[in-house]
């Protein structure tokens, strides 16, 4: 008996729905970046890209443990001399928790071009409402 290798054309990609409300953001994140890259489904191989779509909603609501609201801090670079940026995650949360956690996510996904391409299938919402219902996604538990 052969092993199985799924094509690109055998793929049939889900439509999944995370709430994060309550939850912290690394689980939420853990949860998104094994449902982008496909590692639910029986089929999964790792030099194939077999992913779902995944969205996320609430994010606004996720939860740091620890003291992380006040300690970590978020960094980036304008490209100008002496520009290094850096804000905490209290402000980051309060602005841009999409990007906070879309973030997260990133960090757990291979760094390789099956990783960005599951990251495109990543839709990080503030609240509790989103345009995708045409869709019909799946809510996942975990």
């Amino acid at each position: 008996m052969s092993t199985y290798m799924p094509k690109a054309g055998d793929i049939t990609r889900k439509w999944y729905v995370i709430d994060a409300a309550g939850k912290p953001m690394g689980k939420v994140a853990v949860e998104a970046a094994n449902l982008l890259r496909g590692k639910n489904e029986p089929t999964f191989t790792p030099h194939a890209d077999c992913g779902n779509h995944v969205i996320i909603i609430n994010c606004e609501k996720a939860v740091l443990t620890g003291k992380k609201l006040e300690q970590k801090k978020y960094y980036h670079h304008t490209g100008y001399i002496g520009h290094l940026k850096e804000v905490n995650y209290e402000n980051l949360m309060k602005t841009k928790p999409e990007f906070a956690m879309t973030k997260a996510v990133k960090g757990m996904i291979p760094d390789t071009v099956i990783g960005r391409q599951a990251l495109t299938r990543l839709r990080c919402v503030a609240g509790p409402d989103h345009p995708h219902a045409a869709q019909k996604p799946e809510v996942w538990e975990f």
